[in-house]
């Protein structure tokens, strides 16, 4: 069982794949028993925090100095027009409420969202580091909760009732 915390909490920290990924891993019956869902939500969102503060404040730097470079600019690149990008989109859609979109950002579970973008456009927008977490962090836990719901089969469940009635 070790093994399998393990495994979601390192799933938890890998861009793109995220909580996203590690909840229906640890739900699942993949290696082993599922986890408890109060244990896998604190793996897996401490391990999806993990990296924020690194994120946060080294990321673009690191960009900036490799999108130059002969065998890892074109990724180095990519990777700061994705967070240039969706710095701008997030501020745009935002105004005022920048913090709340930041949530929503993290928190509705699709592709290219999450904390690694949201933390790296919450830099690229010299947003406030302490808020950015906590709206970062909010937005976590509601992307554990409806990886969770998915997981479980709540959203087909729903999306049969109206066939019934």
């Amino acid at each position: 069982m070790l093994k399998k915390y393990l495994l979601i909490f390192i799933i938890s920290m890998i861009p793109i794949i995220e909580l996203r990924g590690a909840v229906p891993v640890g739900l699942s019956n993949l290696w082993g028993e599922a986890i408890p869902i109060i244990p896998l939500y604190i793996t897996c969102i401490v391990g999806n925090m993990l990296p924020v503060p690194f994120i946060f404040f080294f990321a673009r730097k690191v960009l900036e100095w490799g999108a130059n470079k002969k065998f890892i600019g074109k990724f180095f690149t990519f990777c700061l027009e994705k967070g240039e990008k969706g710095g701008k989109k997030l501020q745009e859609k935002a105004g005022r409420g920048l913090y709340f979109a930041l949530f929503l950002f993290v928190g509705i579970p699709l592709p290219g969202t999450g904390a690694w973008t949201g933390t790296l456009a919450a830099s690229f927008l010299d947003m406030d580091f302490k808020k950015s977490v906590i709206a970062v962090m909010a937005g976590v836990i509601l992307a554990g909760i409806i990886m969770g719901l998915a997981s479980a089969g709540v959203f087909e469940t729903m999306s049969h009732w109206g066939r019934f009635s």
